[in-house]
């Protein structure tokens, strides 16, 4: 993308009106009325890694319909002598599209920081630049190639309703250890892992903060028309392919468009965007932003495409987790 998909101060105050079905809080309330049924019963299992600053858990607990999800618990081995004794509070860190929680060593970085740091497996995913464990048993149906189409004909039936649900229980499957502090519970991610973080502070209301790199998942009426390349294209090959389903699948979306869900969001977020982004075109990421119903900032890359601030946003991010959560951590 040579030039943002909108000029720099439309999107500071973009807000477009969205297509929320009216029965969408409902239908929310009812998902996760369901899927509190299923006890989430998460287990941790210590695993050797080699690595002598981080003890590292393999976690199983019962995400949507019951169905176990894999993760990664890491802890630092020592704490700081600034560090206070006692519960640790929690990054809690979704996964992009494609990808899956890696392999034990993998990923560290919020447990180097000094936090407990939970990694949630992406269901079904795990192909792409990160291994994952976790399948997917539900039907897809008819869909194209990826994960954006599957059951996409009905918001009963869709991939990410699994998987928004999984995501707002791996929260309390973090809360569940004894070593997290559950009354600071972070959730973070990049890219699809962004927006699973959006959705959950829109579905939850027990969050301390959230970290929202480049996120995906908002917007989809827009992003499907403008997007150059990535996952958003699957919907509009799938849709160029049958013309009849144009409706439906529109309709599915809007029950889980993040800039929708974000307007119940009461937790402070911090947000980055990526002017020359063309996977998440920033038009999308500011109709979440700009729909934040808590306290929130973002941090501007004019130049970056969907890579994003990478080590300069990790930079912003520790700074900022330290004035939300204390220095030490107290």
């Amino acid at each position: 993308m040579s030039l943002p998909d909108l000029p720099l101060d439309e999107l500071r105050s973009y807000q477009p009106r969205l297509a929320s079905p009216a029965d969408a809080a409902g239908f929310w309330a009812r998902t996760l009325a369901d899927a509190a049924g299923f006890p989430v019963a998460a287990t941790f299992e210590r695993v050797a890694t080699g690595l002598r600053l981080v003890d590292t858990f393999d976690v199983c607990f019962a995400g949507y319909g019951g169905h176990p999800i894999r993760g990664w618990l890491h802890l630092p081995a020592a704490r700081p002598a600034s560090q206070p004794a006692g519960p640790l509070p929690c990054v809690v860190q979704y996964i992009g599209y494609g990808g899956g929680r890696g392999l034990a060593h993998e990923n560290v970085f919020w447990a180097v920081a000094g936090y407990a740091h939970f990694i949630m497996d992406t269901r079904g995913q795990g192909a792409a630049g990160s291994v994952g464990d976790t399948p997917d048993p539900e039907p897809a149906g008819p869909s194209h190639p990826g994960f954006m189409t599957r059951g996409i004909l009905d918001p009963a039936t869709y991939y990410y309703r699994r998987l928004y649900v999984d995501a707002v229980r791996a929260v309390d499957a973090a809360r569940s250890h004894d070593r997290v502090d559950g009354t600071r519970i972070v959730v973070a991610g990049g890219s699809q892992g962004g927006g699973l973080s959006l959705a959950v502070a829109g579905l939850r209301d027990d969050l301390s903060g959230v970290l929202a790199d480049v996120p995906y998942l908002s917007h989809f009426r827009r992003a499907i028309s403008v997007a150059e390349r990535g996952p958003y294209l699957e919907i509009a090959r799938y849709l160029k392919a049958d013309r009849r389903r144009t409706d439906a699948v529109l309709r599915t979306l809007d029950y889980f468009d993040v800039a929708a869900l974000v307007t119940a969001a009461t937790a402070p977020a911090l947000f980055s965007v990526a002017l020359q982004d063309d996977i998440c075109p920033p038009s999308t990421v500011y109709a979440a932003y700009n729909a934040y119903g808590g306290p929130r900032q973002i941090v501007e890359y004019p130049f970056n495409d969907h890579e994003g601030g990478e080590g300069f946003q990790r930079q912003a991010q520790l700074e900022w987790l330290a004035d939300l959560l204390g220095a030490g951590h107290a």
